[in-house]
């Protein structure tokens, strides 16, 4: 036998002996390391990220989500004065004058950071114009709304239009359907972050999709939503209900659900940065 062959067969034998998981990262120790020290480029010792079963619908829960409404139960929600009615599988704001007054529906268990899914109907034939067809709002954390509004030929304030990020931030497009057709929210929200003594350290931020289309891109939020004010911050709780708004309108929803959202998901600066 060549020398040339006893190397490589000598390789082949040391390559073998070689644990699996070490040959599936040869030299990444070699590779720089990213910021923040942690782990190197390309580093297979990184953790893996958890495994999620997405739903086989679109619009669908994936395996990790809380289902909020399903188009049978109310469990996951109580209202401040009478249950909204379901039928057919859809949930529909009741008039004030059923419900005694202003009538808001709020989760039972509370949420900070949160990937939100919602789909939404405004009644048709519409009856009136502006701020009074098909009003209603997420309310996260029952403080910070993103409008919901019927905004198909609906001449309103840019504001308060379906899409916006409500006395603060007009939506970066008008991407609604007619009335009587149902329309679906994708949003990702981020709390605020407050110091020990109450004070801001990091605003909400909320990342939103209507109908698919990108209408507000991790826009920061000015503070609690009020009406006709400049919106400011008070601190609160870390974790808080999700609020659907009665502005007195037959609005109806279905297939509501949440990804609580860990720690890591939220962005960061880069280290150095945003000081």
């Amino acid at each position: 036998m060549s020398k040339r062959s006893t190397l490589l067969l000598a390789g082949l034998a040391a390559l073998a002996a070689t644990p699996a998981a070490a040959q599936e990262k040869p030299g990444f120790k070699d590779t720089p390391t990213l910021p923040g020290g942690n782990w190197h480029v390309h580093d297979s010792d990184r953790p893996a990220p958890d495994v999620v079963t997405p739903a086989a619908r679109p619009g669908g829960a994936p395996s990790d989500a809380i289902v909020l409404f399903d188009g049978r139960s109310l469990d996951a929600w109580t209202a401040q004065r009478k249950a909204w009615p379901v039928e057919g599988g859809v949930l529909t704001v009741p008039s004030r004058a059923s419900s005694g007054g202003e009538n808001a529906l709020i989760t039972r268990q509370s949420f900070g950071d949160v990937q939100l899914h919602l789909e939404f109907r405004s009644p048709t034939p519409p009856t009136k114009n502006s701020q009074d067809r098909g009003n209603s709002g997420i309310w996260f954390m029952q403080r910070y709304e993103i409008q919901i509004l019927d905004g198909y030929q609906n001449p309103t304030y840019a504001d308060g239009t379906v899409g916006a990020v409500y006395g603060w931030k007009p939506p970066l497009a008008n991407a609604s359907r007619k009335p009587g057709a149902w329309q679906s929210y994708d949003i990702v929200f981020e709390r605020p972050r407050f110091a020990a003594d109450g004070k801001l350290l990091r605003p909400a931020y909320i990342t939103a999709f209507l109908n698919g289309v990108l209408v507000q891109n991790h826009q920061a939020m000015l503070g609690t939503t009020i009406w006709r004010k400049v919106a400011s911050y008070e601190a609160h709780a870390d974790a808080l209900p999700i609020q659907l708004q009665d502005h007195d309108s037959p609005v109806s929803f279905r297939n509501i659900w949440v990804r609580p959202l860990p720690e890591r998901a939220i962005a960061q600066d880069l280290p150095g940065e945003g000081k």
